[in-house]
């Protein structure tokens, strides 16, 4: 992976002028630089997708850190993620930055698309340590193609924004002013400079219509999925879970606003979104798995004065056989041959998750409204919520009126997966109905994480049993394998004595 930093800076409109204005007395001391030359190249598609996300992606050449440079957006104005990499030769952008960005281009070409030369004049503002808490530099600038100007840019290096504060009134005072242009390329591109893709997901109001609140609540979705993108590619911790999270959330969605949002258009983007979270889900019940085996494993005693004599080699074979391995490893090496993590990747890279992706900006972009999405989202998603808690109801019931064995694990499965879809469609009920849906989702959280501990007890129990079976021919102690099935079988049998009073109190807080 590159190498990440934030950047803060703020750039100025200024004259075709050799010197900075006087810098003096802001800080301890100031320091002039000799002056540097640039050339930078600018990469983005044919329908700059970048630019509209106000991404830039450059080679640079010159300075104190050449290299290729991706600068992402965050949440405060000035300031950018920047991540580098190794200059290399000119040519296609090292693969660590496209991943970056994989999911907003979606394979298209990234060609250079603006070349910069920049003539930079400097001057380091110092504290008195002599150490440097801003560069102030003047830039003259042409692009080819594109115009020719001159700007100030002042980042900071160290400290607070009021250090750019006190440079933004100095340039002031020298009539230089802040520019609209939220970077060089941007100035460059002028007249092709592209439309702002959409922002930051906003939450819709009490007197939003349902379709303003179903189309937020997708809206969130797809950000979601978008901006974990490049985590789950490089492994980030819990990335698989929460991208999973995200595509289920907006799966749930259509089907919880299916008399607001025409099914027979949302449907196939739905099929495609389950196709992700299976994907997703292979790496994520892995790393679930190996997380309970190892509590399982470490609750059994080598010491217990009942168990053989030989249980501590015994334990041994079984770690071995589930892979447990040191910290980081793999579980399950025997089963799992192909790593779940490079088949989320290479799904990530396929054409048919970028066509998800774009089919889900064209749900967002031209919504298949029905008559129902114009009516108050109060009434609408007042509905809805008891829609999903009667289904939920009726699965929770058969569950119970079945004895304890196979066929009520699986309808107990069913019954968490009912519960998950009413908890999404509280969290989307939220900004209208307020306290009331958020109580809501929270009742059905509960719900879900009880059905969903003992979904995991179920599948924890199948995957030793078959380990167990492979340790059994081969002549293996079994003991191991039995006490984990058994302390399962315990966790199962408590969720399920549970139920009813968790259900219970969800049904009577209404």
């Amino acid at each position: 992976m590159g190498r990440r930093l934030a950047e803060t800076e703020r750039t100025y409109e200024t004259g075709p002028r050799n010197d900075l204005p006087d810098l003096t007395g802001l800080t301890a001391g100031t320091r002039a630089l000799p002056p540097l030359r640039l050339n930078a190249v600018y990469y983005d598609t044919a329908h700059l997708t970048l630019t509209s996300h106000r991404i830039t992606l450059r080679r640079r050449e010159g300075g104190d850190d050449d290299g290729w440079h991706l600068k992402l957006p965050t949440d405060r104005p000035d300031t950018r993620t920047e991540i580098h990499a190794p200059l290399g030769a000119p040519g296609t952008p090292p693969e660590d930055l496209r991943a970056e960005v994989a999911a907003l281009v979606r394979g298209r070409i990234l060609t250079p698309i603006v070349r910069l030369r920049t003539v930079r004049s400097r001057v380091l503002l110092l504290d008195d340590q002599d150490r440097t808490l801003a560069e102030v530099a003047y830039d003259q600038v042409n692009a080819k193609p594109g115009p020719a100007w001159s700007e100030i840019e002042v980042e900071l290096y160290a400290g607070d924004e009021a250090l750019l504060d006190a440079v933004e009134r100095r340039l002031g005072d020298a009539g230089v002013t802040r520019s609209d242009a939220p970077s060089k390329l941007v100035r460059a591109l002028g007249g092709r400079r592209p439309e702002p893709a959409v922002g930051r997901p906003e939450r819709p109001g009490p007197d939003a219509t349902a379709g303003a609140v179903a189309l937020a609540y997708l809206r969130a979705q797809l950000t979601a999925i978008v901006a974990l993108d490049p985590a789950v590619r490089h492994a980030g911790e819990d990335a698989v879970h929460r991208m999973r999270v995200a595509t289920r959330r907006a799966r749930s969605a259509l089907k919880s606003f299916g008399h607001v949002l025409d099914r027979a258009e949302t449907d196939p983007l739905g099929a495609e979104l389950k196709w992700l979270a299976e994907v997703l889900g292979a790496e994520r019940d892995r790393e679930v798995l190996a997380a309970r085996l190892a509590r399982r494993l470490s609750e059994l005693d080598p010491d217990d004065p009942d168990a053989p004599s030989d249980r501590g080699p015994a334990l041994d074979a079984v770690r071995r056989r589930l892979g447990e391995g040191p910290p980081g490893g793999t579980w399950n090496a025997e089963a799992h041959a192909a790593d779940p993590h490079t088949d989320v990747v290479r799904a990530l890279d396929s054409a048919r998750y970028f066509a998800l992706l774009d089919a889900f900006d064209g749900l967002l972009a031209a919504p298949p409204y029905l008559p129902a999405a114009d009516r108050p989202a109060s009434q609408v998603v007042a509905d809805v919520l008891g829609h999903d808690r009667r289904r939920l109801r009726g699965a929770v019931r058969a569950a119970l009126a079945l004895p304890p064995g196979q066929a009520r694990d699986v309808a107990l499965h069913e019954a968490r997966k009912a519960a998950k879809r009413a908890r999404y469609a509280g969290e989307a009920a939220e900004p209208v109905l307020g306290a009331e849906a958020a109580g809501y989702t929270a009742r059905m959280k509960a719900l879900q994480q009880l059905l969903g501990e003992h979904q995991d007890s179920v599948m924890c129990r199948a995957a030793v049993a078959r380990v167990r079976g492979r340790a059994e021919a081969a002549g293996e102690d079994t003991a191991p394998y039995e006490a984990i099935e058994r302390a399962e079988l315990g966790i199962a049998a408590r969720a399920e004595e549970r139920l009813p009073e968790v259900w219970g109190a969800a049904e009577r807080e209404g």
